[in-house]
């Protein structure tokens, strides 16, 4: 029987270059799809698949990500005192227990995989989920709920993957599919930014994994790959030899929330899904000449 995923961790160190000036004082992983943080829904997709350790890998100017999940001493009694206590009880239902939500930093910008190996000691000996919140994702249930559907049933490694059109797969990572259902197919080979005529499949990479603890050792001696950084998918390319992967190819959908064009439609959407906006939302929309204002 496979280990219980308890653990996620969440590379947040990035400088958000691609947001500023919003981003020179404010982390990107703040911004705000309607009124929730990118990371909050990070957050929530992990604790709704049975995530009990929430493990942030931080960088300088981050400490806000650190006081979002923490008490606000100073605005739980002004919301009671106001009788807000719808906010009230979402702030506290949403606030992770003591204990639960561990911080270390990334003190150099050495690459996701880098960020990765920084949560060695936190991680432990044991299987982890690894959540970039720049992917937004929006599925009944969440992705990552439906890759832990498919590592209960095999195990190892699991990665979240989607269809891009082919002439897209030279900005991703790519797979190989080989034998099995959408929901759990045994993954054959993984290839980085491929050309178009080298790719296995349009199915690529998405930003959400299950992983073995076996990683951090091969990400100690991984040496600096494209761009000068320690890249997590060369050091699954090597686990691939000892250990299975699997591809899940999720029901849902996802925004890439690190350029602003995906960012923005994730706000369009999201807001459309919210009652109390989405009326007067579709009727601005209207008067701007841009269709029903439906998605």
């Amino acid at each position: 029987m496979s280990k219980r995923v308890r653990t996620a961790v969440f590379p947040v160190a990035g400088l958000g270059t691609r947001f500023l000036p919003a981003t020179k004082a404010m982390p990107k992983e703040m911004l705000t799809v309607v009124d929730r943080p990118l990371i909050q829904y990070a957050v929530d997709e992990a604790r709704e698949a049975g995530i009990e350790h929430f493990v942030f890998i931080t960088g300088r100017n981050k400490g806000v990500i650190e006081d979002h999940f923490d008490k606000q001493y100073e605005l739980e009694p002004t919301l009671a005192s106001r009788g807000k206590s719808d906010e009230l009880a979402e702030l506290q239902r949403e606030l992770p227990q003591a204990g639960q939500a561990s911080f270390t930093r990334q003190q150099e910008p050495l690459g996701l995989g880098h960020a990765v190996w920084c949560a060695r000691e936190l991680v432990g000996d044991q299987p982890f989920a690894l959540l970039l919140p720049d992917m937004l994702f929006k599925g009944e249930p969440g992705v990552l709920k439906q890759m832990m559907e498919a590592y209960e049933e095999t195990g190892g490694n699991v990665i979240a993957v989607e269809e891009v059109p082919m002439e897209e797969v030279s900005k991703y990572g790519v797979v190989a599919r080989g034998k099995g259902p959408d929901e759990g197919f045994a993954i054959t080979a993984m290839v980085e930014k491929p050309k178009r005529k080298d790719a296995p499949s349009n199915l690529i990479i998405s930003g959400r994994y299950i992983l073995q603890p076996e990683i951090f050792a091969l990400i100690a001696e991984q040496p600096r790959g494209a761009g000068g950084e320690i890249q997590i998918t060369d050091a699954m390319q090597t686990l691939m030899r000892q250990q299975a992967f699997t591809g899940v190819k999720y029901r849902g959908r996802s925004f890439d929330c690190g350029g602003k064009a995906g960012f923005l439609l994730a706000n369009f959407v999201y807001a459309l899904d919210r009652p109390e906006i989405a009326a007067a939302l579709k009727a601005e929309i209207k008067k701007l000449g841009l269709g029903s204002g439906t998605a």
